[in-house]
């Protein structure tokens, strides 16, 4: 298989250029860094992507600058799978972390079962519960989940898998995470391995560029929001065969 590592780094984020360097070091994969979209930089052509309330269940926040900048560069790294012709490219961000001996049994698992239409996350953490086992082994199970997991720390992204997400995401209203979960919108059949030998390494390299800083009262409020919108993912998930 023609495969490529993309490694998402934001060009002013000096600080992680060592944990770049060790991504590189750490896979035989060629590796080639993509420049993260940066929201400082964003105008407000760039914004025209990002329209609220355009899927339901509707997503109960405003998309922050900085998570449009983060779904425009897993968009690019789409892309540039399509346009490069690869079968695959393992897309992962700049605050990866290996244990290398997990992460290639659970990515040889991975390949002896891909093909160019699939998605396949290695979460950083073991939360999704099984729908469908597809292989496992002593040590590794890839599964289809019941509900598919947040962030995107790592995955492997087939070429036909990238134009289905491209054409679905044109427009968008709300974080990448999100919206690879609702399966009934892009049709992407997303899978997950786990254990996956990946974990953040963010807190290390001064936090999340995206993060945002909110009182304790709008902290509260947006658990609740966030509860019943995950309740609305969930039963919308259950349903998907």
């Amino acid at each position: 298989m023609k495969i490529k590592c993309f490694v998402i780094h934001l060009e002013r984020a000096t600080e992680r250029l060592a944990q770049v360097k060790a991504i590189k070091e750490s896979n035989s994969l060629v590796t080639e860094v993509v420049h993260a979209v940066d929201g400082k930089s964003l105008t407000p052509d760039g914004l025209k992507c990002y329209v609220p309330r355009l899927h339901l269940p509707a997503y109960p926040f405003p998309l922050g600058i900085g998570e449009s900048a983060c779904f425009l560069s897993h968009r690019a790294c789409w892309q540039r799978i399509i346009d490069e012709n690869l079968d695959a490219g393992l897309i992962v961000e700049d605050d990866l972390q290996i244990d290398q001996g997990v992460f290639t049994g659970a990515y040889e698992l991975v390949l002896n079962h891909f093909t160019n239409d699939l998605y396949v996350r290695f979460p950083v953490k073991r939360r999704e519960a099984a729908k469908e086992v597809v292989a496992c082994n002593n040590q590794f199970k890839l599964f289809l989940p019941e509900v598919i997991g947040l962030k995107t720390t790592a995955q492997l992204v087939g070429i036909e898998a990238a134009r289905r997400l491209l054409a679905a995401s044109k427009s968008f209203d709300r974080p990448v995470d999100t919206f690879l979960q609702m399966r009934w919108i892009h049709g992407v059949s997303i899978y997950a391995i786990s254990p996956a030998g990946v974990s953040e390494n963010d807190l290390n390299l001064g936090g999340s560029s995206i993060q945002k800083k909110v009182s304790l009262f709008n902290k509260f409020s947006r658990e609740i929001q966030r509860f019943i919108y995950r309740h609305k993912i969930n039963k919308l998930s259950s349903r998907i065969k």
